[in-house]
């Protein structure tokens, strides 16, 4: 996978914010070497915010988001601020841009407050030093109209990032060399036209990596694939739409596990995963359950999130559910009023938005779980699920 196809979800996510005029864009563009953002002197030129994935040394691959401007006013203006706190959720790291002249008020102050409750570190830029001669004691001083400490400001930018998901593997450290792994992969009407999704792709490269063979099969030639193997395999992943029919056909030694459930211990939240799964027992007519998707995409007619999770919970529970479903960025504020949240796998989203998420819920004293875990659990084979992580396997009754 080459550095421009590094999926966003496990790129750095560098966020700029600022009052309006203070040249948030300007500095974006000038950092970037892009004409990123739309610069116009007109105040709150940016509405909502921009994302972009790209390559900045001397980071690499990174995501730049720039917002708008925290002082919006109306409306509107309050939708935009709205919109810069969610951005405030999936950022590893925030530029605070100010204007040289005017220094830092009660919206920078606010931000830095917003920066320190997220434990998000930070940087302050104090923009238009070909006019604004300053010193800072706190930051650094740039101009996005010369060029002057640009350089300096993307190493201040790449110094502030740390990210332990550099050692982190997404099977690889499951894995010995010569070790041999069973990927199911079921092609549906969901799947890509001639690809496979990230999860897989992801899955296979660190396979590989580990120095082990990887073999993908359909859901249905599972059984006759293990005839024909001459190595018992190391463990066998599948999609998790097809955990009951492989787990049938995966005999009882082989460890088994799934993508989604390999993809919430990468991001970090499986434990929680697992004891969020043991609420859906508990679920009672009238409940809310949230199913969250970190994607956008074209709904199928047997869409796994809106269509086949419901139908797989109302049978399980024996209780009739209201859904609510959100996708991509959009997750709501207040989880209050839910009594189960499901997510994805988060392949799309990084670890601090999944986070993030996870927390909201937490705090609201909502269990939180994943389409794998949730879907071993309503099969009755979540315990196996999780034969490679005994710590978690112990948590779940035998039989569940």
């Amino acid at each position: 996978m080459s550095m421009n196809d590094t999926p966003s979800g496990v790129r750095v996510h560098i966020g700029f914010f600022g009052r309006r005029n203070a040249g948030k864009s300007s500095v974006v563009n000038a950092v970037t070497g892009q004409d990123l953002s739309v610069v116009s002197d007109v105040r709150g030129t940016t509405t909502d915010p921009v994302y972009k994935a790209m390559e900045l040394l001397p980071m690499g691959p990174v995501v730049i988001i720039d917002t708008a401007g925290y002082d919006d006013e109306g409306e509107l203006g309050a939708l935009r601020i709205k919109k810069t706190r969610q951005a405030l959720n999936r950022c590893d790291c925030a530029v605070l841009v100010v204007d040289g002249a005017e220094g830092v008020g009660e919206v920078e102050k606010e931000l830095i407050a917003q920066f320190q409750k997220k434990e998000i570190p930070y940087l302050i830029v104090y923009n238009k030093s070909d006019v604004a001669q300053t010193t800072p004691q706190d930051g650094i001083a740039v101009s996005a109209l010369t060029g002057e400490n640009i350089w300096e400001l993307k190493e201040q930018i790449a110094r502030l990032v740390k990210t332990d998901s550099e050692g982190k593997r997404l099977v690889g450290d499951l894995l010995q060399s010569g070790d041999l792994a069973v990927l199911v992969v079921p092609i549906d009407s969901a799947a890509p036209k001639g690809r496979l999704i990230l999860p897989q792709q992801q899955t296979i490269r660190d396979v590989l990596d580990a120095g082990a063979v990887a073999v993908v099969v359909k859901e249905d030639e599972l059984s006759r694939t293990f005839d024909r193997l001459r190595q018992k395999p190391a463990m066998v992943i599948t999609d998790s739409q097809v955990f009951e029919q492989v787990s049938r056909d995966t005999p009882a030694d082989v460890p088994l596990t799934s993508f989604s459930i390999l993809m919430a211990r990468y991001k970090g939240f499986l434990e929680a995963a697992v004891h969020g799964a043991a609420n859906l027992a508990k679920l009672q007519d009238g409940d809310r359950v949230l199913i969250a998707e970190g994607c956008s995409h074209h709904r199928q007619c047997d869409d796994i999130g809106t269509v086949k999770m419901p139908r797989w919970l109302k049978a399980y529970t024996g209780k009739e559910l209201q859904f609510s479903f959100t996708s991509g960025r959009e997750y709501p504020e207040d989880l209050s009023g839910f009594q189960q949240v499901i997510h994805c796998g988060g392949c799309m989203l990084n670890e601090r938005e999944l986070r993030y998420r996870m927390k909201s819920a937490e705090d609201a004293g909502v269990p939180f779980t994943n389409y794998g875990t949730a879907i071993a659990c309503m099969n009755g084979i979540l315990k196996r699920s999780l034969q490679l992580f005994p710590n978690l396997a112990a948590l779940v009754p035998s039989g569940k």
